[in-house]
């Protein structure tokens, strides 16, 4: 099986000379900077270290055009055609952009990391030019559907206009974590050469593995007398996903169930777009560049799921099918996913076609697997290993374990922080998890200082809350927030901010009316307002927005604090989480 890069030559760009390396180290000191978007990081990275070969920068009106169009690159030289490369790789920029940083054909402009301001390479610019987004998305994802998660990116986050052009590698991005499993293509191929694997089946992934995967991997592998690359992927995916740090330590615990010798795990920096016909000739690509001669397609591999209609976006063998059309181009050998199940009478795994009818089987759907994470119900051994469980207990607690946050809303002196604080002490009482109280005032001294009473700053006062609950729940706290929180959009940021983590949230409106507020206020606080000594305040010169769907609506007029407390408990009870 030929093992030559994809174009016949592998685009390594680092720089290894160390005088050209302080030449364009000092040469970025003095250029105009882009700071690169997570996506953008990961595909200069695998611009540079040859992973996308035979790209050597991002991708002109004309690549793009004619990738997005025929998934292949310009022809140059006298080809016949150009090189199949179906994924547009792109740098897209503002327009602001264009005119601040002077991006005009010829000009130099340094591409730098934003977490460390490090400046990654220097790219010429060759054109930019303005992209049809809505046939981009037709082409490349099959439909311009926002359900589509590259789709509702290339619309909501991918900014007006590409730039295209080569770049010049200063250095690659800087890993903190699992150096150690990261390689470039050259390095990956140095370490198979010394290990004399001549051929080698790579595994695709971006979710936990389990036994199922195990059997497959080491039937692809016998089956054609080579070894296994286990390469998941460690960039961007699909949102939702288990993050990549609790993936990596649970493929990490799979790797001693091998024989011994037969596999190796590498990660693989790339950014998904979830495109899968169209994804799966780009990883068969990828995987050749990185030395691999098999590569398996899953069944609706790298697929995102359902569309608007509620149909699946691509077919289950729409993959396999685009890469074998190119098998001739793509020279690596594709590997048909097995579907496998589990029979418990031999305690073994078998292909879903090869057994027999009648025969007694077993599967846990990933459905079920999350169910079971979450009661913390039992796992059993033949779905998959100890060690590969443990790790995912350890980062998906069961319900009783995880963290919540009860954001309770209402109008000054409605009595939400009574309440709040009641819920503190019952909450403790119960001793199961630590408990984190936000007063408003209390919290808007601490965190915002800064902030006027301007309907904006308050936005942003809140965010700051939702960000610290956010950190509190994932930690596994019991977060009560008791701002006033009067808009509706700065509600729902919170929300998202906090179930985007994957934690649990309860909205509670203090529904107890103006007038009453008003007549309780020992204090005088809306006595000032009214005389126009506090400005911006909510019920008096700023409206309070209604909560449009909060889990429970009380009014301290008619519902005592230990009734409403109980209430609360019992919707976390319900929740399984006290």
């Amino acid at each position: 099986m030929a093992n030559s890069p994809h174009g016949g030559e592998l685009k390594d760009l680092l720089v290894r000379d160390a005088n050209l390396h302080e030449q364009l180290v000092e040469e970025s000191r003095s250029l105009k900077d882009i700071y690169l978007t997570e996506r953008q990081l990961c595909d200069l990275e695998l611009i540079m270290n040859g992973g996308f070969s035979p790209l050597e920068g991002f991708m002109g009106e004309a690549d793009y055009t004619s990738v997005r169009d025929t998934l292949r690159l310009v022809a140059v030289n006298g080809q016949r055609q150009g090189t199949l490369f179906p994924m547009p790789i792109t740098l897209d920029v503002s327009s602001d952009d264009v005119e601040t940083l002077g991006l005009n054909a010829g000009a130099r402009v340094a591409l730098r990391d934003p977490r460390d301001e490090a400046a990654l390479a220097i790219l010429t610019v060759s054109d930019v030019y303005k992209p049809n987004k809505s046939l981009e998305a037709e082409q490349v994802l099959g439909a311009d559907d926002i359900a589509h998660p590259s789709a509702s990116y290339l619309h909501n986050k991918v900014k007006d206009l590409y730039v295209g052009g080569k770049v010049q590698a200063i250095q690659a991005p800087t890993h903190y974590d699992y150096v150690a499993l990261r390689y470039t293509p050259s390095e990956l191929r140095a370490h198979f050469h010394k290990l004399a694997w001549r051929k080698v089946v790579a595994f695709q992934t971006r979710n936990p593995m389990h036994r199922a995967h195990r059997e497959l991997t080491v039937r692809a592998a016998r089956q054609r007398r080579a070894n296994v690359l286990i390469h998941p992927v460690v960039g961007l995916t699909k949102p939702g996903d288990v993050d990549h740090y609790t993936r990596v330590r649970a493929y990490q615990a799979l790797m001693p169930s091998y024989p011994e010798g037969m596999a190796h795990l590498a990660l693989l920096p790339l950014a998904m777009r979830m495109a899968g016909p169209r994804e799966a000739v780009w990883h068969a690509i990828i995987r050749k560049n990185f030395g691999a001669t098999h590569f398996i397609v899953g069944r609706d591999h790298a697929g995102p799921g359902k569309n608007s209609q509620g149909k699946d976006f691509y077919g289950p063998y729409d993959a396999q099918d685009l890469v074998a059309q190119y098998k001739d181009e793509l020279q690596i050998e594709m590997v048909p996913f097995q579907a496998m199940t589990y029979l418990p009478g031999t305690d073994e795994y078998q292909p879903v076609d090869e057994v027999p009818k009648g025969t007694p089987t077993a599967d846990i759907s990933g459905t079920e697997l999350r169910n079971r994470l979450r009661t913390g119900a039992p796992i059993p051994d033949w779905f998959s290993y100890t060690g590969v469980v443990k790790v995912l207990r350890e980062s998906y607690p069961p319900r009783p374990k995880q963290g919540f946050t009860i954001l309770l809303t209402g109008l000054h002196n409605s009595g939400k922080d009574t309440i709040a604080r009641a819920l503190q002490v019952t909450l403790q009482q119960h001793g199961t998890r630590s408990v984190s109280l936000l007063l408003g005032e209390e919290v808007r001294h601490e965190l915002s200082p800064d902030l006027g009473s301007t309907p904006q700053d308050k936005h942003l006062g809140l965010l700051r809350i939702g960000f610290v609950a956010s950190e509190l729940t994932k930690a596994g706290a019991a977060v009560i927030a008791a701002p006033t929180a009067p808009y509706e959009r700065s509600r729902k940021a919170i929300k998202e901010q906090i179930a985007g983590q994957g934690g649990n949230f309860f909205l509670v409106h203090v529904a107890t009316p103006l007038e009453h507020c008003e007549k309780v206020d020992r204090r005088g606080v809306y006595k000032r307002a009214r005389n126009g000594e506090i400005k911006g305040f909510t019920g008096v010169d700023d409206n309070y927005e209604i909560p449009e769907n909060a889990d429970l609506t009380v009014d301290i007029r008619h519902d005592s604090v230990p009734e409403i407390v109980h209430s609360i408990i019992m919707i976390l009870e319900s929740q399984n989480l006290v």
